[in-house]
């Protein structure tokens, strides 16, 4: 186990995304941050906040639970259905510049099934991913628009984000062989 990223390297990295977004977009007009649950939650409200602060603007965050749209899980509830632990969004995503916020980008399954979440509520005029962690090895062809740090990997270690609000603590590792 090694720490990768500590804490105020995070704090950087956030507040450099944060910048990259508002540049990109051109600004704050039509945006949203939506946090794929559990780590990119708490992730959209500290780019929301840094954001804040740049532009002196709130720009509105959403929550998005991915579960029914994944193709690369088993299903979590003993009956054998998928469990979904629900979404705070808009009505209608339509013609809305989102941001879809993770922690690890990893395989890109996570990210296809967020953008078919998305899709399912409104047609975004563009949708966007930002990640903490970029760590190869993708199975799709996903890239991430935003990325705090690339962080080259072997498929036998892990990375662990840790965030104070479902943590403890802000520090990223990298974790040896997985079990």
């Amino acid at each position: 186990m090694r720490e990768i990223v500590d804490a105020r390297e995070m704090r950087r990295m956030i507040v450099r995304l944060a910048h990259q977004i508002v540049e990109k977009n051109k600004g704050t007009e039509g945006l949203i941050l939506i946090g794929i649950k559990t780590r990119g939650v708490p992730l959209a409200g500290r780019l929301q906040e840094a954001i804040r602060s740049i532009e002196g603007v709130e720009v509105p965050v959403g929550a998005l639970d991915i579960t029914l749209y994944r193709d690369d899980l088993t299903p979590i509830d003993p009956s054998g259905d998928p469990v979904v632990k629900g979404k705070q969004l808009p009505e209608d995503l339509t013609g809305r510049r989102v941001v879809l916020v993770d922690d690890v980008l990893y395989t890109g399954r996570t990210a296809r099934a967020a953008m078919e979440a998305v899709i399912d509520h409104g047609r975004p005029a563009v949708i966007q991913l930002a990640v903490l962690i970029d760590r190869g090895h993708r199975e799709l062809p996903i890239r991430a628009d935003y990325v705090g740090k690339n962080v080259p990997t072997s498929r036998r270690e892990r990375i662990a984000v840790e965030l104070a609000e479902t943590d403890g603590r802000d520090r990223v590792l990298l974790l040896g062989e997985a079990r």
